[in-house]
């Protein structure tokens, strides 16, 4: 018997535990995961967007649109950025983060600051926007590679049941 083919690429496995890091946000309309990985394949931050430590998720808004403290901007930290300050305390100099959507303009610097030297991105669908054309251009001139994510399958499906272990 030889080893089976059909596995999953280093890529697919690192955006898959950004996209299930995903699932534990409690924003209603976005879900962003991110995975931080150093340069041995070992995986060493983790986060999802939503509040705080210590801040109740509900007593906190999660519109997208009103005045600005009635909405969750100004509250919801990004996936990025917990995925930084999640870390298992080691420096993060030459590792590279897998995120679901392109970093912002704000978790661009926290990535550059860290010292992070690849993001790999699944969605870049706010591309058009001041924001992250901010966040493309500093990544960019701080030398960071930036590469949508390639691969082989669309899907990839989790199961729970005992029957398929």
């Amino acid at each position: 018997m030889s080893k089976r083919n059909d596995y999953i690429s280093w890529d697919e496995y690192f955006m898959g535990v950004a996209l299930l890091s995903a699932q534990r946000s409690k924003d209603p309309s976005t879900q962003v995961g991110a995975c931080i990985v150093n340069k041995k394949n070992k995986i060493v931050g983790a986060g999802y967007n939503g509040l705080p430590a210590g801040c109740d998720d509900d007593s906190f808004p999660w519109e997208k649109e009103g005045q600005f403290l009635d909405t969750k901007y100004p509250y919801v930290c990004h996936a990025e950025l917990n995925a930084i300050l999640n870390n298992i305390g080691m420096d993060l100099h030459g590792c590279r983060i897998y995120t679901a959507l392109f970093p912002c303009n704000e978790c661009a610097k926290a990535i550059i600051q860290a010292g992070i030297t690849e993001v790999i991105y699944l969605s870049d669908k706010y591309a058009h926007t001041e924001a992250f054309q901010a966040s493309r251009r500093m990544l960019e001139t701080a030398g960071i590679t930036c590469r949508k994510v390639v691969t082989q399958r669309g899907v990839l499906q989790l199961s729970f049941s005992e029957d398929d272990v």
